[in-house]
Parts: C-alpha cells; sequence; structure tokens
C-alpha cells in the first residue's frame, strides 16, 4: 500500500492485498467518508463550493486550514485588522447596552481566533471606556464596588443593562 498523505493508504493494487488488508482499506475508507460528509453538513454554502470535490476528509480538512485561516501573512493582517477595529470601538449615542457589548465580544473572539490572548478584563475596561456619557455615574459605582480583575463582561453587562433600563424608566414617567 502506498501512503498518498490523504488520511488512508491507497493500494497501487488492491489486487495483490490479501483479505485482511482489503478489509481493513474498506474500514479506514468508510471512516474517511463518513468524516468527509460530518465535514460537509458542517458548512454553509459558501464554505462548501470550497470543499465540494475533494475526494478524502485530509483533503477537505487541508482547504479550509488553508483558506479559513489563511497563511502566516494573511493571519498576521487580519489580526491587526481585528486590534485596529477593537481599539476603535466606541459606543454610540443610539446603541443600547446588550448591542455595544455583543459588537465588543465577536471582536474579541475573533481576535482569539487569530491567536490573540483578549482576557475579560482587557473587555471589561474597553467598554467602561467607551461607553456613552449618560454611563458615568454607574461606571463610578461599579469601579468602587467590584474587583475589575475578576469581573466577567456579562456581569458588567447586566449592571450597566439595570442602569439603562432606569434611565429609560425615568424617561418615559411623566413629571407631575
Amino acid at each position: 500500500m502506498a501512503n498518498n498523505d490523504r488520511g488512508y493508504a491507497k493500494s497501487d493494487n488492491e489486487e495483490a492485498l490479501h483479505q485482511n488488508e482489503k478489509e481493513v482499506l474498506a474500514k479506514t475508507r468508510k471512516k474517511d467518508q463518513q468524516s468527509l460528509i460530518l465535514i460537509h453538513q458542517c458548512l454553509d454554502d459558501v464554505v462548501f463550493e470550497k470543499v465540494a470535490d475533494t475526494t478524502t476528509s485530509k483533503e477537505a480538512w487541508e482547504i479550509l486550514h488553508n483558506s479559513l485561516q489563511g497563511v502566516d501573512k494573511v493571519r498576521k493582517v487580519k489580526g491587526q485588522t481585528l486590534r485596529a477595529d477593537f481599539e476603535v470601538l466606541k459606543m454610540k449615542e443610539s446603541e443600547c447596552i446588550s448591542d455595544y457589548c455583543s459588537k465588543v465580544k465577536a471582536v474579541a473572539n475573533q481576535l482569539r481566533r487569530y491567536g490573540e490572548d483578549i482576557e475579560d478584563v482587557c473587555m471589561v475596561e474597553k467598554i467602561f471606556r467607551t461607553l456613552t456619557p449618560k454611563f458615568n455615574f454607574v461606571v463610578c459605582a461599579i469601579e468602587e464596588s467590584k474587583d475589575l480583575d475578576s469581573m466577567k463582561v456579562e456581569q458588567l453587562e447586566g449592571s450597566l443593562q439595570d442602569h439603562e433600563e432606569t434611565i429609560k424608566r425615568r424617561q418615559e414617567v411623566p413629571l407631575e
């Protein structure tokens, strides 16, 4: 059998194999095809087109690996772009807390996929620095009462959402 570096060893002459070797080869091919089917099922239509013609799971995996993570230069540029996106993120006056926190987490998660180590404390600090002025009082209160080094983004988001709801309720109640 000759190994073609595609996940299993293909035989140059399957007829010359012993019966047990043929059985092992058949089982290996079956597992490989099952793996390929699973890979296909997990992809959206656009990405599926990249691997639709592959015949082994290893071949599909290599194409996905190269196209989704890219070569080192592409990864480096993508990481730099995402870091810049993270740095310029700033909450808009019309934006709600949950949308803004989701945006920050989405960029941080993309950075993590490119090997960047973004900890919750970094995201918490980023959110604090870039909130609109209407949150200044609650930011001061949170900074004084909580340990920011151990705070999770979800905890901060919950506290800020409470404050946001309070602001909305006060704006809706007519003054008598």
